[in-house]
């Protein structure tokens, strides 16, 4: 069912439609209303449309980190796995695999 979701980020309210959790949403607009405030902490002057667009920068990098961890852990566990894999193999007798 979707509904509507009054949540504040950086001073302005938005309306959220959707059929997530209230507070899902209300988790994910202060995330990203204390990203804007924090980086707007390092700025001398901002207007809340470019700080929007940097803080959007900023989880859009974050998140690609992730994803480039996530995506080498899983690597490694393949890797880890083969290796496993085979020395196992190694140590077994030959006639188990006949």
């Amino acid at each position: 069912m979707t509904k509507t979701i009054d949540v504040e980020i950086y001073g302005q309210r938005y309306s959220i439609r959707g059929e997530a959790d209230d507070a899902y949403i209300r988790r994910l607009a202060s995330f990203v209303d204390e990203h804007m405030r924090t980086l707007a902490e390092g700025m001398k002057t901002a207007t809340p449309s470019k700080l929007a667009v940097l803080t959007a920068i900023n989880l859009a990098h974050q998140f690609f980190e992730s994803e480039k961890k996530r995506t080498q852990g899983e690597a490694d566990v393949d890797r880890r796995m083969e290796s496993l894999m085979e020395s196992i193999e190694e140590q077994m007798p030959i006639s188990l695999f006949r």
